[in-house]
C-alpha cells in the first residue's frame, strides 16, 4: 500500500514570492515551493516523494506545523526551477 505523502502544494501570495524570489529578496530566499504533506511524514519521506514525482534535486526541506496541517517548504538545488514545477502543476 503506497501512502501519499504530497497531499497538495499551499499556494498564498507569499509561497508566489518564494518560487522566484522578489527583486527585494536575496536569490538564496528564491526557488522554493510549499505543499501541505501527511502529518506523520518525515523530511527523509516528503524529500523522496517530491524527487521521485517531479524529478528535481532536494537542497533541503523546512517543516512548520500550522492549524490546516503540516506545511513542507523544499527549496531546490541550484540548476532545478521552482517556477517551472509550479506551471507543471498549474500553479501560475
Amino acid at each position: 500500500m503506497r501512502r501519499t505523502i504530497l497531499l497538495h502544494p499551499y499556494v498564498t501570495e507569499k509561497t508566489m514570492n518564494a518560487m522566484s524570489g522578489t527583486p527585494n529578496q536575496d536569490l538564496k530566499d528564491g526557488n522554493k515551493l510549499e505543499f501541505v504533506v501527511r502529518r506523520d511524514a518525515t523530511r527523509a519521506e516528503v524529500k523522496k516523494a517530491f524527487e521521485r514525482r517531479f524529478e528535481a534535486k532536494v537542497d533541503r526541506i523546512n517543516i512548520k506545523i500550522a492549524k490546516d496541517g503540516k506545511h513542507a517548504i523544499i527549496k531546490l538545488k541550484e540548476g532545478y526551477s521552482a517556477e517551472e514545477i509550479g506551471m507543471r502543476i498549474g500553479i501560475f
